[in-house]
């Protein structure tokens, strides 16, 4: 067995007590070759495939732990033994976790399909099995939005991530990502994380007054406390507590403001169709379907149902609106400093 160069080091120390023991690295590598045929091989297979190298990050991300809990909990199993019983009997123990249990379901048949396409399977055992039901994320109510807004006015950071959500009708995942550079004249541009799709969306006069009282001290337009990029996570767990410390219900999750952007453009009179294809993304068609009667007889375009015509009374652009005001700062910074009253 090799040793590192470096002696006396930890590295050599380490591997010089475990070359004594018998532990060598060839052996760590013999025992750690998968049985052909195994669910563990296939993990193995799959995470090498062009299929998963092609993949997001953050959805590889995603799949992180789900492929875990496979390989460790199942992965000496074979794939021939992976019947619909078989199937069922592994999602047994996420019955009170309907959502836990459609993740893994949903792993299983990525890695299933994966089998197939090597020649481990000839045909789908899960197929026939129901996906779980899981609680979906309702709009919010125009009281619930409201009382939001009364417990986090303008200016509040609270107040604006809301607006962000609310106003371009986005998924968290780019919410927290968005910059002041994407930030231009009166739209603001995303790139979708999961879909890749680029937008411009207009900006509402709500949003536009939430970002004008914002400060511009960093480069994402929310961040922690520490001045750093919210993960995706860190995100929503700072956005739950923002949600009760209002006196909302547990319902009331981020993603349901984007229902309630979907549900606004359908009461101004978009059809169902107008919402998938515009800035909001393509939405399931029957969950917008679900949201209160299109008024027909009053329908407008889709962007003069998402522009707000209030702010077409700004006399400025934001960006020129945003420069006076940092001005205005600066100038009562001075005066303070001076002692001039």
């Amino acid at each position: 067995m090799p040793l590192p160069a470096d002696i006396g080091s930890d590295a050599f120390n380490s591997a010089y007590l475990a070359a004594l023991a018998g532990q060598s690295e060839a052996k760590g590598r013999a025992r750690s070759v998968h049985a052909r045929g195994s669910i563990a091989a296939l993990i193995a297979s799959y995470l090498c495939s062009a299929g998963y190298r092609s993949l997001r990050q953050t959805t590889k991300s995603g799949y992180a732990s789900r492929i875990e809990v496979l390989r460790t909990q199942h992965g000496h199993r074979t794939i021939q033994g992976l019947t619909r019983e078989r199937i069922v009997a592994v999602l047994q123990p996420y019955a009170a976790r309907p959502g836990a249990a459609l993740s893994i379901l949903k792993m299983l048949r990525v890695l299933i399909r994966h089998a197939i396409d090597i020649g481990w399977l000839k045909y789908d055992p899960s197929s026939g099995i129901r996906r779980p039901k899981t609680q979906e994320i309702r709009s919010w109510s125009d009281t619930e939005i409201e009382a939001f807004e009364h417990r986090w006015p303008v200016g509040a950071k609270q107040r604006l991530a809301f607006a962000l959500l609310l106003y371009t009708g986005q998924r968290r995942s780019d919410v927290h990502r968005m910059t002041w550079a994407d930030v231009s004249g009166r739209t603001i541009r995303v790139v979708q994380q999961k879909t890749g799709r680029k937008l411009a969306i207009p900006l509402h006069s709500e949003l536009l007054a939430a970002l004008l009282a914002a400060d511009r001290d960093h480069v994402t337009i929310i961040n922690t406390e520490y001045g750093k990029p919210f993960t995706v996570d860190g995100f929503s767990q700072w956005m739950r507590a923002a949600i009760t410390a209002a006196g909302l219900p547990l319902e009331c999750q981020p993603h349901g403001l984007r229902k309630a952007a979907g549900r606004r453009l359908a009461e101004a009179g978009c059809t169902a169709n107008e919402i998938m294809d515009s800035d909001i993304g393509r939405s399931p068609k029957p969950s917008v379907t679900r949201v209160t009667p299109i008024k027909r007889g009053s329908r407008q375009t889709l962007s003069q149902n998402w522009k707000d015509t209030r702010r077409t009374n700004l006399p400025k652009p934001m960006r020129a609106v945003w420069e006076e005001r940092q001005k205005q700062k600066k100038n009562q910074s001075e005066q303070m400093a001076t002692g001039a009253p």
